[in-house]
């Protein structure tokens, strides 16, 4: 079993369309018993929230229902537990490495490390803006999550049937 952390820094918008969007693509890929997945924040703002209206409304209309997902911080034991800790962008991810022991410090990685497309970048926070931030958002986590699935099955030709 191979588990994946998502995190940003509130975890109503980022991580939870991340966490929804890989749930859609290892479940089309065959890989739901396999895999587990989960979503986090670095700050307490938004405990027991659910994601953010547009970020429900932006999965859906890709097809991945987040709207029963909360809010929650990542915790001590998170680091022991998942093999991957995939933040959106280098704020998060210097908190989690300054947070974490030493030895676990390689399982934090940015998302954007697998994308092909939009390589190493920041999955910026939509917040703020409009409804485009969102879906420029899961552009970029849709890329990166086909390839995370490739790394994780050692698999090159992995695609969502989707055809995204």
């Amino acid at each position: 079993m191979t588990k994946v952390l998502f995190v940003c820094m509130g975890n109503i918008c980022r991580s939870p369309m991340a966490e929804g969007m890989f749930r859609k693509a290892i479940q089309d890929a065959g890989l739901d018993r396999d895999v587990e997945t989960d979503s986090a924040g670095t700050h307490a703002y938004h405990i027991g929230s659910a994601p953010d209206p547009r970020a429900r409304q932006a999965a859906r209309q890709r097809g991945a229902d987040i709207s029963g997902l909360r809010g929650r911080k990542v915790a001590d034991d998170d680091f022991e537990r998942f093999d991957y800790i995939l933040v959106m962008d280098g704020d998060n991810y210097n908190r989690l490495i300054q947070r974490a022991p030493a030895h676990h410090h390689g399982k934090i990685r940015r998302l954007l490390s697998f994308s092909r497309k939009y390589p190493n970048l920041d999955v910026v926070d939509p917040y703020y803006g409009g409804t485009q931030g969102f879906e420029e958002n899961l552009d970029m986590i849709e890329d990166a999550v086909q390839g995370l699935i490739r790394e994780i099955t050692g698999d090159t030709q992995v695609k969502m049937r989707s055809g995204s």
